[in-house]
C-alpha cells in the first residue's frame, strides 16, 4: 500500500508526516510518500522541519528536494491524505477519477480541523505541528491496522 501525504510546498507538513509514518509504522508493505500541490522548484525541506525530524526521529531529510504533485503520483497511490480540507477538494475536482481515495488527514482519522502550516513560524510553531502530526499518524496507523 502506498500512502501519499500532500501539503502546499512539500517542505514542512507533508514531508514531516511522511518521515513520522515511515519511522513509526510497523505495518508490512505500507510506505508513505509526500508531495506538494504548488512547490517552488529546487526547494528543500524547511530548516526547522529538518531539525525536528533529525532530533525526534534520527532521520536526516535536510537535503530532500520538494516533490511536485502529479497525476502519476495520484494514480500510483492507494490513499491520498491532504493537510487541509481545501486541498482535498481541489485535488478531487481537478482529478475526479481519484476522488474516492483522497481525504484530508484529519477527516480520514475522525478528527476536525486542518493541520496548520508552520511555514514562516518559529520553532515552537513547528514543534506544535510535529506533535499534531505525530498524534494523527498514530491514529492513522491504528485505523490501518483495523482495516
Amino acid at each position: 500500500m502506498k500512502i501519499l501525504f500532500v501539503c502546499t510546498g512539500n517542505t514542512c507538513r507533508s514531508c514531516m508526516a511522511e518521515a513520522i509514518f515511515n519511522n513509526i509504522s510497523d505495518i508490512e508493505d505500507v510506505e508513505a510518500y509526500s508531495a506538494g500541490i504548488s512547490i517552488v522548484p529546487g526547494s528543500k525541506t524547511s530548516r526547522n522541519t529538518a531539525i525536528l525530524v533529525k532530533e525526534k526521529l534520527g532521520v536526516d531529510i535536510s537535503e530532500r528536494n520538494a516533490v511536485q504533485l502529479t497525476e502519476e503520483l495520484l494514480r500510483e497511490s492507494d490513499l491520498i491524505l491532504t493537510m487541509t480540507y481545501y486541498m482535498k477538494e481541489m485535488i478531487s475536482k481537478a482529478f475526479s477519477e481519484y476522488k474516492n481515495k483522497v481525504y484530508s488527514l484529519n477527516e480520514y482519522i475522525g478528527l476536525k480541523d486542518d493541520v496548520l502550516d508552520p511555514y514562516g513560524g518559529d520553532m515552537e510553531t513547528y514543534k506544535a505541528t510535529f506533535d499534531v502530526l505525530s498524534k494523527s499518524v498514530e491514529l492513522l496507523l491504528h485505523k490501518l491496522k483495523g482495516r
